[in-house]
């Protein structure tokens, strides 16, 4: 949603810290071999010239996410809002008609879960427009029936309740303006309609067979206390938590991930108290972005460690309100194969943001473009599916609207489109593919736990991946030169059982219980063995 993004630099504290000694071993994480694609549907693929990525587009779209290894499709809303985001809706049982029909979603999903993909739904009910029958009906009449599901100051229902922020109204690219309001969530008659509406979403027909229905819901901007201002409090016991119950006991197949409003957390409330049962790994995120060997290995080691281990974290380095990893790399190819290897191999649900595998770049901002949603549509173009840049199906939408369009990071003949990288087997395209890969068919790189190993090498990060007695060592080095290093497995890996160097081409030597090795710059290499039981 429509948020300040958070200064990087914050995110430095240490949790925990091994120190020199002998590693713990970190709780294993979800077991799953799941890779989700999270996307600005919007910009994906237009299927009918009106320049706006649609429903059947994605659907048309489906080989081309099952070729490179996708199992899930996380989207933005799809219910009706003024806003190209959809945040904010004006109604949460229509889907906006840009987008297409319910027929086309049904078609979509229903495609979808016959390929054994899943469907994620962005949902964000904390807010409504003007546009939206609660706030129509009940401002300035006091008598509305819907009068106590939103929060008015003041008598005569003539103030409603600012959003985050204390915005009142919002301006979108297009200039459309709207004012918005917050929802009362503590109400039980707001309760009972969350329950319905996600319920539909969940069972659209209501037959109890779910292949209509959506697999899980990202629940956006999810708090405690909303925007802690004190008038919702206890939400995760009062609001999240029976909700997401009750939904369960509609299909227990459900998975729950919580946007935790504050990105500096590690989400655990949310895991403990909130019900939910997925968080997004921020601080890893942020960390992997760095590249910083040090607080990258403390931060794995905490938010894995202390994670429960029916939980999981989805491990990310780009998303719809940050600027693009290529970005922040600077475009350098080396770099953005080690935030790919990073991003799928270090642990929890892997997360790639559309474009992200082409090496997409933009980067956005509070107040880029002043006080307007459009702030982030850099990071939110459309998907380069040619080597022009036109052509049938590129979703321009906001094409000749604003400086965010005169400064567009879509360029020709770039390398950056899938038309350029599918024909060469050298492409970032192609390594993420190959990551995907060797991730789905090693059992402890697609649910195993992690731990840290040490290394002699400021610049090479090593960390170990485990369950069920097998092993995945990976040593991917951060940096632009060439080391020599030297990696401590003590009580970890018995090396008499390392079978064989499945991704990398830099060799390694064992001896005892450690293993040297000359990397390349940039370079990333997975071994495959045993693990100890020893702890």
């Amino acid at each position: 949603m429509f948020r300040i993004l958070l200064i990087l630099s914050m995110f430095t504290g240490i949790l925990s810290c091994n120190g020199g000694g002998e590693p713990m071993i970190a709780g294993r994480s979800e077991d799953s071999p799941e890779v989700i694609y999270h996307m600005v549907q919007r910009s994906f693929f237009d299927s009918n010239g009106d320049l706006h990525g649609d429903l059947a587009g994605l659907r048309q779209k489906l080989d081309y996410l099952q070729d490179l290894g996708i199992t899930s499709v996380l989207l933005l809303p799809l219910y009706e809002s003024v806003y190209y985001h959809n945040y904010f809706s004006g109604d949460f049982e229509k889907i906006d008609g840009e987008f297409g029909t319910k027929e086309d979603y049904l078609s979509l999903i229903k495609e979808m879960h016959r390929r054994g993909m899943k469907l994620y739904m962005d949902m964000e009910t904390q807010y409504v427009t003007e546009d939206h029958l609660w706030y129509r009906d009940s401002y300035k009449n006091p008598a509305s029936p819907y009068s106590d599901y939103l929060l008015y100051n003041g008598p005569g229902n003539t103030d409603p309740e600012t959003i985050i922020f204390n915005l009142s109204e919002l301006k979108g690219y297009d200039d459309t303006v709207r004012k918005i309001t917050t929802v009362n969530l503590n109400h039980p008659k707001v309760k009972e309609y969350n329950y319905r509406l996600f319920s539909y979403w969940v069972d659209p027909n209501g037959d109890g067979v779910f292949d209509d229905g959506v697999d899980g819901f990202r629940l956006d901007h999810m708090m405690d206390d909303l925007d802690n201002k004190g008038k919702w409090k206890d939400l995760f016991t009062g609001f999240w938590k029976p909700l997401i119950t009750k939904l369960k006991q509609v299909n227990p197949k459900l998975s729950f991930v919580a946007e935790q409003a504050d990105w500096a957390s590690l989400g655990l409330d949310y895991l403990e108290k909130g019900g939910v049962d997925r968080v997004f790994a921020f601080r890893v995120g942020f960390e992997i972005r760095d590249l910083n060997k040090q607080k990258l290995g403390t931060m794995a080691d905490s938010v894995f460690g202390h994670t429960p281990p029916s939980k999981g974290q989805l491990v990310f380095i780009e998303n719809h309100d940050m600027s693009r990893f290529a970005h922040v790399a600077q475009q350098h190819p080396g770099k953005l194969r080690v935030g790919a290897a990073l991003n799928l191999l270090v642990g929890g649900i892997p997360s790639i943001y559309y474009g992200q595998e082409l090496g997409m770049t933009g980067w956005g901002g509070f107040m880029r473009f002043g006080m307007t949603d459009a702030n982030d549509i850099p990071v939110r173009e459309a998907f380069e599916w040619y080597k022009s840049d036109t052509g049938r199906g590129m979703a321009l939408w906001y094409k000749h609207t604003g400086p965010w369009w005169d400064s567009t990071n879509l360029k020709p003949n770039d390398g950056i489109s899938v038309e350029e990288q599918q024909a060469d087997t050298a492409s970032l395209l192609h390594f993420y593919k190959r990551l995907i890969a060797l991730r789905k068919k090693t059992a402890p790189l697609a649910g195993g736990a992690y731990q840290t190993l040490h290394n002699n090498s400021d610049s090479v990060f090593s960390f170990l991946r485990y369950r069920d007695g097998k092993a995945a060592i990976v040593i991917v080095n951060l940096g632009g030169q060439p080391a020599e290093l030297s990696v401590g497995l003590s009580g970890h890996m018995d090396l008499s059982a390392v079978q064989h160097q499945v991704f990398g081409s830099d060799r390694a030597k064992f001896d005892k219980n450690r293993m040297e090795l000359s990397i390349s710059a940039h370079a990333v290499n997975v071994w495959e063995g045993k693990v100890s039981e020893k702890r």
